[in-house]
């Protein structure tokens, strides 16, 4: 408690202090406010541009940790029938429990536009893929269970494909005439933002729909692949169990291949470690200006005051009394300063503007981070407490009766 209460008078001390030194005192704390507002800021964006690049990477490789299962025969070298595979992978999913499922396989729709029939790359997908890949959909929705039950196969398409059929509204439920092999009329039901290397009409189709209007031959071509995602701690575990089930399930002759497929199993640094690197060592620079100015404003200050702490001295204050409260002063001022930079940081970061260019097409956009402003304020306060040892030594060191006759 005696405790608790020197330090608060300490505190109360100080802020009196910086009050009638306040025009000196802030233009020592600019350079200060300045490096927690870019420190601050930095961590801030930083979190932003790395949600971005993680989700980017999630819609190419999947989420963290993706598994995916393979077979083939190692004597004839042929992939195991899409049948057997299906089934057994069916029996893995149930087992262990997964939610998250789904075979991919690739094949060429030839859709009938009003310039004639052009082929449309197209990835054939179960529901659980929008989830597992973070697919984003600009206009529509992306694929439901209901879906499944369509009679009209159900499609999701890019932006290239929708603007070729004339970007019709999709409440009206919008048709395209699929010929060839696999032959239909197609629902559009939603549309995905263009990529920057997509340069044709691309789709989705459920594999549910794919079989139902794919001839023999088209299901043949276009074998699929099967994937899992699975909490990344039983990535290990699940990957052995998954693989000798498998292989079980299908009998001798076949070799089965499970691996992670997602971007973490590949790549474990931070991509934007350099960056933050070198604008932490700038904003370091920042702060160490900013704290020589407040020691120098602190020594002038202290020198001022030596007469004051001089008398404090003779009514009984103890030395490590007149350290604390001194030092507290450069500590109370750079808090100060540290919690004006953090409110500049968090406004740049919520600002509409700077999230409309770094958090563009981000599904889940980070909230402010805390441990930006803990760290901010932590580099605030260390930096007053610093600035503040040399001048509360100094004041230490004066003698009681020189500082009465000064």
């Amino acid at each position: 408690m005696r405790f608790l209460t020197g330090f608060v008078g300490a505190v109360s001390e100080a802020w009196a202090e910086l009050r009638i030194h306040r025009t000196r005192v802030m233009l020592s704390l600019i350079g200060v406010g300045v490096a927690v507002t870019a420190i601050t800021t930095v961590v801030g964006l930083g979190g932003m541009v790395q949600q971005s690049t993680t989700e980017s990477m999630e819609r190419s490789s999947g989420r963290p940790a993706t598994l995916m299962i393979s077979a083939f025969n190692p004597q004839t070298g042929e992939q195991a029938s899409g049948d057997s595979l299906r089934e057994a992978f069916d029996a893995v999913v149930e087992r262990y429990q997964i939610s998250h499922a789904g075979a991919n396989r690739w094949a060429t729709l030839y859709a009938q536009f009003s310039d004639g029939v052009a082929p449309v790359e197209t990835q054939g997908v179960d529901v659980a893929f929008g989830t597992m890949h973070r697919v984003r959909v600009s206009d529509g929705a992306w694929f439901s269970d209901y879906d499944e039950q369509r009679l009209a196969p159900a499609l999701v398409v890019n932006e290239l494909f929708y603007e070729r059929i004339g970007s019709p509204d999709l409440r009206t439920h919008p048709t395209i005439s699929l010929v060839g092999d696999s032959a239909g009329t197609a629902v559009i039901i939603g549309v995905m933002p263009a990529e920057p290397w997509e340069t044709s009409p691309r789709s989705f189709i459920l594999n549910t729909a794919f079989e139902r209007i794919s001839s023999a031959a088209a299901i043949a071509g276009a074998a699929p692949s099967f994937e899992l995602w699975v909490p990344p701690e039983l990535a290990d575990e699940l990957t052995s169990l998954i693989q000798r089930d498998t292989a079980g399930a299908l009998g001798e002759g076949f070799q089965v291949d499970v691996s992670r497929n997602d971007y973490a199993a590949y790549n474990s640094m931070d991509p934007l470690l350099p960056l933050r690197l070198l604008v932490g060592g700038v904003a370091g620079l920042v702060l160490l200006l900013g704290a020589l100015g407040l020691v120098n404003i602190s020594l002038v200050t202290v020198r001022q005051r030596i007469r004051e702490i001089g008398i404090r001295r003779s009514f009984g204050a103890t030395a490590g009394r007149v350290f604390f409260s001194v030092m507290m002063e450069s500590v109370v001022a750079s808090f100060a300063a540290g919690v004006i930079g953090v409110i500049i940081a968090i406004l740049i970061v919520r600002n509409p503007w700077v999230q409309e260019q770094l958090a563009q097409g981000i599904m889940d956009v980070p909230p402010f981070p805390i441990e930006a402003a803990l760290l901010g304020l932590g580099a605030a306060t260390a930096v007053g407490a610093l600035a503040g040892l040399l001048p509360a030594l100094v004041a230490v060191r004066v003698k009681v009766i020189d500082a009465i006759r000064f």
